[in-house]
């Protein structure tokens, strides 16, 4: 059963999450719940992904960032090719994804006791990062700066 959601009104009032929208409007309905995972904050700007992957080595695992998303995959590679009585371990191979937000990188990952850790940070570049716009209190306010008197001195040595 799919809900029809209808995001109009907020792109009336929003602006720049055009991609946001798109994302709700098209996730996809089927969850898989395998691997189990934990996303954590550490830090105002540090994350961490923890996934359980118990079985799987550092060679049946493979950690791909792409712009804006991370994909976890896992195939299993059974070494003595035994036959099972009982197969209790998920051992099926795997494929996570988790969209990240602009300017996430991946930090570094870690495989500890079938846990995978995959260490996230968001670094806002410098002219991204909000700042504080003075407002000029008079109508004629000179026009100083470091660009204006520059040109300035330059018209005047010319």
């Amino acid at each position: 059963m799919r809900t029809a959601f209808d995001f109009s009104p907020l792109y009336r009032s929003s602006i720049g999450f055009d991609r946001v929208f798109n994302l709700l409007e098209n996730a996809p309905q089927a969850f898989d719940a395998w691997p189990p995972y934990d996303i954590a904050r550490s830090g105002e700007n540090n994350y961490r992904v923890t996934i359980a992957v118990a079985g799987f080595s550092e060679d049946d695992l493979e950690i791909t960032h792409e712009p804006n998303l991370l994909i976890v995959s896992g195939r299993y590679k059974d070494p003595d090719n035994a036959e099972y009585l009982h197969r209790g371990l998920a051992a099926r191979p795997f494929t996570r994804r988790f969209e990240l937000a602009d300017h996430v990188k991946v930090a570094g990952a870690s495989l500890d006791n079938g846990l995978l850790s995959i260490d996230l940070v968001r670094e806002v570049p410098e002219e991204m990062k909000p700042r504080h716009i003075a407002i000029a209190t008079d109508v004629a306010a000179p026009k100083t700066g470091p660009k204006v008197a520059q040109v300035e001195a330059n018209m005047q040595a010319a």
